[in-house]
């Protein structure tokens, strides 16, 4: 007889009311070693469900190519958390929001012409249907019904915030069946009247996102039940960064737990974030209040856990608070986590970005300047190359629809570093000669996740470069994702005040968690072993950058930096110690 999930009054599984006690982890922002053991605290404080997103520009991350191996494998996720003896909330909306680089859609859908996200646009709905085909093969399987943990589905992610349009979700909801949907679906939208009458389908059960009001909250989202369960999807225990914070954001946790109380007493929970973890290399989002704000790379969100998985006071506040409500197990940690300070290691070796430039990057000439998402690249950075006859001095220099950092430079010499709306204000140049090499280096320093600005996302110079009111054309363009630093030779020149290269190499006798600080460094990038861990920014408020242990090795390691702004440290000190 297979198990079974419904709706009523309450959840019931297997003709049983079940209280829901949920909290998210984010199987793509922990090292697959560490899933276990998040899983298993997760559990140890009383939580008999977990909760992830699925990002899509993570498994499609080329059109038609589809990855879920390794960090990627969902799959495996869900079938460990089952082991444990957890229920699991999965959300395969296209779109995710949750800080994460544009919201999760792939970045080759901004290289469709006539393409219209997260409505019934036909381009969009074609290309979600090749991915839930894929996708569904690995979901289907492991819905409770079939002899999996999978309880539950949110149909898409506060599509009340975003637009009205019901054909997309009877669509969506339709394309889920087909691919074998049988648990019951639901929808998550802020508790207010106009999120909840967007973004609610009158046949599947609403359920609300806040993070304080749960009472109010739960009395406006019971307008909408028709006297099915109250359930708070995502109850905000804490808030992202973004950088130039002026620190890290923290939350009451009194308020929190009180919340909580009401919560359990009126319905169901899942914590959002339980456990928040890492936007490991360029995938951080952004918002876009009134400039460009991009996520910092911990995504610790002051969370239960850290993003190192290390214990917080707001545990053992919720724990106390859950076991009112059920008896707490006892959970054995089987996974070793140590936290190890290796010290200071020097620079060994640098180069400059325009010694390698054609090592690492075959130009593309165009008349125009392209976007990274015309020329075939999601992430990274991208330089434009043109040569200037134009004297020495432009009184106004701006660029066109351009995102999101630009360096400027004449003759490999830095000119201007510009941000965001600065890109397309008129500023001056000078030159030293009259004819010089123009180099413009573009960071995408993470696309919106949230908001109207999220169909207008792509990164490089789409528009076209402006001096003294005429588009100057003729560029090579230069893609840097930067996935072939094995291309980089070491052995060619190094100019200080340039883009740059430095490698460090050190030897380890035993490997832990450990935290990089950055002291004296601008901005720009880490790999370690080859794996990118994320941005680093002197504008702080994150100013060391975590590497799990499972990431080094016991004995050589190579950590390489990739340092836009010319502010190069020399040295770099691993510790045990997080700053946030």
């Amino acid at each position: 007889m297979e198990d079974t999930i419904e709706i009523r009054e309450d959840f019931y599984i297997n003709g049983e009311a079940f209280k829901i006690i949920s909290g998210s982890i984010h199987y793509f922002r922990v090292v697959p070693e560490y899933w276990q053991d998040r899983l298993e605290k997760l559990k140890a404080m009383g939580c008999n469900t977990v909760e992830t997103y699925i990002p899509w520009n993570l498994h499609e991350p080329k059109e038609g190519e589809f990855c879920f191996t390794e960090g990627q494998d969902v799959g495996k996720f869900i079938s460990l958390a089952q082991e444990l003896g957890l229920y699991v909330i999965i959300r395969p909306s296209p779109y995710i929001c949750t800080e994460w680089e544009f919201g999760g859609l792939p970045a080759w859908l901004l290289n469709k012409p006539n393409m219209r996200l997260r409505c019934n646009c036909k381009e969009f709905q074609e290309c979600v249907a090749r991915y839930y085909q894929h996708l569904f093969r690995i979901l289907t399987p492991l819905q409770l019904p079939c002899g999996g943990p999978v309880i539950l589905m949110p149909l898409e992610n506060e599509y009340g915030s975003f637009g009205d349009d019901k054909e997309y979700l009877k669509n969506l909801k339709d394309l889920m069946l087909k691919n074998g949907l049988v648990v019951p679906l639901v929808t998550s939208d802020g508790p207010n009247e106009q999120c909840l009458r967007d973004g609610t389908l009158t046949e599947i059960l609403p359920t609300a996102n806040f993070g304080s009001g749960a009472v109010s909250g739960f009395n406006e989202l019971a307008k909408y039940t028709n006297g099915r369960p109250l359930m708070c999807m995502e109850f905000w225990i804490g808030w992202f960064d973004t950088w130039g914070n002026e620190m890290h954001i923290k939350s009451d946790p009194e308020a929190n737990k009180k919340d909580l109380e009401d919560i359990l007493r009126l319905g169901h929970v899942n914590f959002y974030m339980f456990h928040g973890g890492t936007n490991f290399g360029f995938m951080n989002g952004a918002i876009y209040p009134d400039q460009l704000r991009p996520h910092v790379t911990s995504y610790d969100y002051d969370a239960p856990l850290t993003e190192d998985g290390q214990f917080t006071e707001k545990y053992y506040a919720f724990q106390k608070v859950i076991e009112k409500y059920c008896a707490i197990p006892q959970v054995p940690f089987t996974t070793t986590v140590k936290k190890m300070h290796y010290g200071t290691f020097s620079v060994n070796q640098k180069v400059s970005l325009f010694s390698i430039l054609e090592d690492l990057s075959e130009p593309v000439f165009y008349p125009d300047t392209k976007s990274m998402e015309q020329l075939g690249q999601g992430y990274g950075y991208i330089l434009y190359r043109s040569n200037l006859k134009k004297g020495k001095y432009i009184e106004k220099f701006h660029l066109v629809d351009a995102g999101d950092r630009g360096i400027i430079f004449a003759d490999e010499e830095k000119i201007a570093i510009r941000y965001d709306q600065e890109l397309e204000q008129d500023c001056p140049l000078t030159f030293q000669a009259d004819e010089v090499q123009f180099d413009i280096l573009i960071e995408n320093m993470g696309r919106v996740n949230y908001g109207e600005k999220l169909g207008r996302q792509r990164k490089g110079i789409t528009g076209g470069v402006l001096m003294d009111g005429k588009f100057h054309f003729g560029w090579n363009h230069y893609p840097l994702p930067l996935d072939n630093l094995e291309r980089i030779d070491f052995s060619k020149e190094y100019v200080n005040d340039t883009p740059a290269f430095y490698r460090i190499c050190f030897e380890i006798r035993e490997t832990g968690d450990t935290f990089m600080e950055l002291d004296g460094w601008g901005k720009g990038c880490v790999f370690v072993n080859g794996r990118n861990i994320g941005r680093f920014w002197e504008a702080g408020p994150q100013k060391r950058l975590y590497i799990p242990g499972p990431l080094l090795l016991e004995c050589r390691n190579e950590i390489i930096l990739f340092e836009t702004d010319g502010k190069a440290g020399g040295n770099i000190l691993l510790t045990d110690k997080p700053n946030l």
